[in-house]
């Protein structure tokens, strides 16, 4: 146990009308997130990177204390901050029995609402804002990016305008598919050349930063995982139960001066389109707009970030094939990357209990 906390078990979240309620800030909530990866791995030598909570957000993220407990002889806690990623780093040479390993992190949360009216002091460094507008590897931001960003925020001056102008764009043109593995990749441009506008999180958010980017605003895709029921009353919003070891989610949020970040996140948008009942809901219906107008600006405290890194390149790692994001436990038997999304290459499982009385 971490400090003799006390856990106590998420309780279900009532009911409550999307018409009277939207995320604003209120009390802090803390979550012991445990990892553990089991890797049946025949004698050989094997390694894994499981990624923790590290991103620290004024307002409404506080990365705490992670321990671990493993069979593995080399383990240490790798904060990357080139990167923007942090996980537990495990070792195991050949050798028989299982490689395991446990990992244990706190972290505290709560809900957000950013004003969306100018008037704060907010700015980005140069630097900042350089890293925030560049391309990755799947998020280019020229060619077929460039123009149809171009495209959606023509005649608008604001950077208001156009951040709402986008996340319009997005929520109307893409849909939710639920055959998509895993939160999908965000290949960005292959999607737009496909003319295949659909996905999941990774998918509909990273289209979102890429075309943000390329009209020019700061954007940046953020990875984790859903910890509790979501105060919507929706169930595709949160976490069912405990056990979210499935429930990763990227979410997505566009720098603005004067204002700061701002949360949007048309992926859940086309989440509650698809998923809820009676699963036949248009972006017309009520509940969809009520929920389309709370997110963008707004987030929920039901979820935390690992961070926000693309191209992530795994220290130790044979295969150095960089990785498009950090959101799932990585693992390399005898030098060869383990599936994450496959159960029979290597098993893990991810529980989330909440620590606040």
């Amino acid at each position: 146990m971490l400090g003799g906390s006390a856990l106590a078990l998420m309780a279900a979240a009532p009911r409550v009308s999307l018409a009277n309620y939207a995320p604003k800030p209120a009390g802090w909530r803390s979550f012991e997130i445990t990892t553990k990866v089991v890797l049946p791995r025949g004698g050989k030598a094997a390694q894994a990177w499981v990624p923790v909570p590290a991103l620290a957000a004024e307002g409404w993220s506080r990365p705490g204390e992670t321990l671990w407990m493993t069979n593995a002889p080399e383990a240490e806690l790798v904060e990357d901050t080139e990167q923007g990623a942090s996980f537990v780093h495990a070792s195991w040479p050949e050798g028989e029995g299982n490689a395991e390993i446990e990992v244990i992190s706190v972290v505290a949360t709560r809900d957000r609402a950013v004003s969306l009216t100018e008037g704060s002091e907010a700015v980005l460094s140069a630097e900042d804002r350089a890293h925030f507008t560049a391309p990755t590897a799947l998020i280019p931001t020229n060619g077929i990016v460039l123009e149809t960003a171009q495209g959606i925020v023509a005649g608008l001056d604001g950077e208001l305008e156009k951040a709402r102008a986008i996340y319009d764009w997005v929520v109307e043109q893409t849909e939710r598919n639920p055959e998509t593995r895993g939160c999908g990749l965000g290949d960005v441009a292959s999607m737009l050349h496909m003319g295949d506008l659909t996905g999941k999180c990774a998918d509909l958010n990273s289209l979102y930063v890429g075309l943000a980017r390329a009209a020019g605003l700061p954007a940046r895709d953020l990875y984790g995982i859903r910890v509790a029921p979501s105060a919507f009353g929706y169930k595709s919003l949160g976490a069912g139960s405990e056990v979210v070891t499935k429930a990763q989610h990227c979410r997505a949020e566009v720098f603005i001066d004067g204002i700061g970040w701002v949360p949007v996140d048309p992926a859940d948008v086309r989440k509650v389109v698809l998923e809820e009942p009676p699963k036949t809901l248009t972006l017309g219906d009520e509940k969809v707009q009520d929920v389309r107008a709370a997110l963008f600006g707004a987030s929920e405290g039901n979820w935390i970030a690992f961070g926000d890194a693309h191209d992530v390149v795994l220290p130790g790692a044979q295969d150095d094939t960089p990785l498009p994001f950090l959101m799932y436990p990585q693992a390399e038997i005898d030098g060869t990357r383990r599936d994450e999304l496959a159960p029979d290459e290597f098993v893990y499982t991810i529980t989330a209990r909440e620590l606040t009385a």
